[in-house]
């Protein structure tokens, strides 16, 4: 039987980043939230207490959020650090297009942040760069149709 892989591949920065926020809602956030959930309790009727009921909407929230981290570290696999001249998880990759250039940093998809140039290696743009080179174009299918990129500097 085929198992189905549950690894997610993060940069050790990104894992590092998700630990940290893990750390920080068990430590900090998760008794800051059950403290005002005690606090709107002590203070009466909760059947019409908006704070009691948003605290416990925010408790709510915290503890997917946990779960959710828990998984990811769970599950994460480090990006390999690459020594060659092939995009790859955890490189800065420069890229020209008409008459700009760009650098993005490819990063595993839990760690994506498009506004930061963090691009995931399973988005469209990410997955057509993975394995390419200095000098070669990418072609791939974007929101705006479709787009080709001329790679111009990889770092690791």
């Amino acid at each position: 039987m085929n198992q189905k892989d549950n690894s997610l591949l993060l940069t050790p920065e990104g894992l590092n980043k998700i630990k940290e926020e893990l750390r920080e809602l068990i430590e900090n956030k998760r008794p800051e939230v059950a403290k005002r959930i005690q606090d709107a309790r002590e203070a009466g009727d909760i059947s019409e207490n908006s704070e009691y009921d948003a605290a416990k909407q925010e408790q709510s929230y915290v503890e997917g959020r946990i779960a959710e981290l828990e998984e990811i570290v769970k599950n994460a696999k480090i990006s390999e650090i690459r020594m060659d001249d092939e995009v790859g998880v955890g490189c800065r990759v420069t890229v020209h297009m008409e008459s700009s250039e760009d650098t993005f940093y490819i990063v595993g998809g839990p760690e994506a942040d498009p506004m930061a140039k963090k691009i995931s290696d399973e988005s469209p743009l990410g997955s057509a760069l993975l394995g390419k080179r200095v000098g070669e174009k990418v072609e791939f299918e974007a929101p705006v149709g479709k787009l080709i990129y001329t790679i111009l500097k990889i770092e690791y």
